[in-house]
C-alpha cells in the first residue's frame, strides 16, 4: 500500500507545481492540494492500523515529503508537520486517539511545541491557556497539539507535556506574513482557560524515553523510535526536497541557457557551472543518505528490542541540523550561479531559495544546539533527554 501512496503522490507533482504562486498569495496550501493528498493516502502513511492507517516504513514516508517539497515548499511541509502528527497521536492513552479518529479516521492536526503557554493541574486533568505561534497548516486541521510547562498552585514549573485540544476550544489568529514558506499559513493558536483531560496528554519526559501509553494498543516497532529523531527529521526532509527540485530547475535551464554578457557562450559549456552544479548534488544527495542511513539504523535496533543508544540519537540530530546546512548550501550555490534571470517572481528557483531560508530559522534546525549535543556525549557529559 505504501508504494500505491508514493505512486499517487508522483502523480500529483505536476498540479502542486502548478499551484505554487497561488499557494505563496493565498498563503494557505490550497483546498484542492489538501483534498489531493488525503485522496492519495499520504496523511494515513504514519497513522495506526486500527485506524485505517498504514504504519508505513517511516524512510517510504520522508521519501514522499522529499518529492512533494520538490514540487512545492510550502505543500510539502504541510504535507510533513501534519502527516508526522498521526504518529504522536498513536502514542496518546487510548481515550485521546479515539477521541481524534473514533468518527473520522481523516482527521487531521496541526501543532506548536514551544511552551509559550501555561497549564494547572486540577482534578482530572489540567486548564491551559496562552498564545501558541507558528501552527503550520492549522487551517486544514481539526485539533492542536500544544507543548505548555505544567505549574503547581505556587507557579512552580513540575513538567512539561503536550496538550490535545479540539478546534472547539481555541481560535486561530491570522499572524503568518512572511518572505518565505507564505503558504504554510502557520498561524497563532489562542486558548483561554481551557479544561483538557488527563488522557488527552503526553509527558516530553515519557517521550524522551521512547514511551507513550498509546504503544499498549499499538504495539508497532514505529512507535518505539525516538520523538526527537522523527519529528526533527520532518523539519529536515523539505528543505532537502526543495533542494531537490531547485537542482533539477537549474539544471534544466542551464541546459538551453545562453549568457549573453560572454559573447554567447552557452552554461553548459562553463566548467564553472559544471563545478557548481557538482557540489550542489554532493551537498543534497550526502544530507539525504546520512537522514534515511540514520533512520535505518534507528530502525535495526527496534527491529532487536534492543534500547537505541544515545550516541546514536545525538547523531541523528547532528546530521538533522547538517543536513539542512547541505541543503540549504546547495540552493545557494545554484541560486548564484542562476543568473538575474533567477530574480523573476514568476521563476521557481527563487521562490525555493525563500522557502528553504524560512525553514532554516526553525527551531529544529538550530545546528549549535545539536552539534553542541554531539561533542558534549562524545566528551562524556550527561544530556537530558528530552532534548535529544
Amino acid at each position: 500500500m505504501t508504494q500505491t501512496v508514493l505512486d499517487n503522490i508522483r502523480d500529483l507533482l505536476p498540479q502542486f507545481r502548478e499551484r505554487a504562486a497561488e499557494c505563496e498569495r493565498l498563503r494557505s496550501v490550497p483546498a484542492e492540494s489538501v483534498k489531493e493528498l488525503e485522496g492519495a493516502g499520504f496523511f494515513r502513511l504514519l497513522q495506526p492500523r486500527r485506524y485505517d492507517g498504514f504504519e508505513a516504513d517511516p524512510v517510504a514516508f520522508f521519501d514522499g515529503v522529499r518529492q512533494i517539497a520538490s514540487a512545492d515548499a510550502s505543500t510539502g511541509w504541510i504535507a510533513s508537520v501534519l502527516s508526522v502528527h498521526a504518529w504522536q497521536i498513536a502514542l496518546f492513552p487510548e481515550a485521546a486517539q479515539a477521541a481524534v479518529w473514533g468518527s473520522d479516521t481523516n482527521t487531521r492536526l496541526s501543532s506548536s511545541y514551544a511552551p509559550t503557554g501555561r497549564a494547572t493541574a486540577t482534578d482530572g486533568g489540567y486548564v491551559v491557556s496562552g498564545r501558541w505561534s507558528f501552527s503550520s497548516g492549522c487551517e486544514h486541521a481539526t485539533w492542536v497539539l500544544l507543548g505548555a510547562m505544567v505549574t503547581d498552585p505556587e507557579g512552580r514549573v513540575v513538567d512539561f507535556r503536550t496538550f490535545l485540544l479540539p478546534r472547539h476550544d481555541y481560535l486561530i489568529e491570522d499572524a503568518w506574513n512572511t518572505v518565505g514558506l507564505a503558504g504554510t499559513g502557520s498561524h497563532d493558536i489562542l486558548v483561554e482557560d481551557a479544561f483538557v483531560p488527563d488522557d488527552f496528554t503526553l509527558s516530553m519526559t515519557d517521550t524522551g524515553r521512547c514511551f507513550g501509553p498509546g504503544q499498549a494498543v499499538n504495539p508497532g516497532k514505529l512507535y518505539r523510535l525516538p520523538f526527537h529523531s522523527l519529528f526533527t527529521s520532518t523539519i529536515t526532509t523539505p528543505i532537502i526536497g526543495m533542494a531537490y527540485g531547485a537542482y533539477d530547475e537549474h539544471v534544466g535551464i542551464q541546459r538551453t541557457r545562453v549568457r549573453a554578457a560572454y559573447a554567447g557562450e552557452k552554461a553548459a559549456d562553463d566548467p564553472f557551472v559544471n563545478v557548481r552544479i557538482a557540489r550542489a548534488a554532493s551537498e543534497v544527495d550526502a544530507a539525504w543518505a546520512l537522514l534515511t542511513n540514520n533512520v535505518r539504523e534507528l530502525q535495526s535496533y527496534v527491529d532487536r528490542d534492543e534500547p537505541i543508544p544515545l550516541q546514536l540519537r545525538v547523531k541523528v540530530r547532528r546530521d538533522q541540523v547538517t543536513g539542512t546546512e547541505r541543503a540549504i548550501e546547495a540552493i545557494d550555490l545554484l541560486f548564484e550561479s542562476a543568473g538575474a534571470r533567477a530574480l523573476d517572481l514568476g521563476c521557481h528557483l527563487q521562490r525555493v531559495w525563500r522557502d528553504a531560508h524560512a525553514g532554516r530559522v526553525h527551531a529544529a534546525n538550530d545546528p549549535e544546539r545539536a552539534l553542541r549535543m554531539f561533542g558534549a556525549v562524545e566528551l562524556g557529559q550527561r544530556l537530558d533527554p528530552g532534548m535529544y
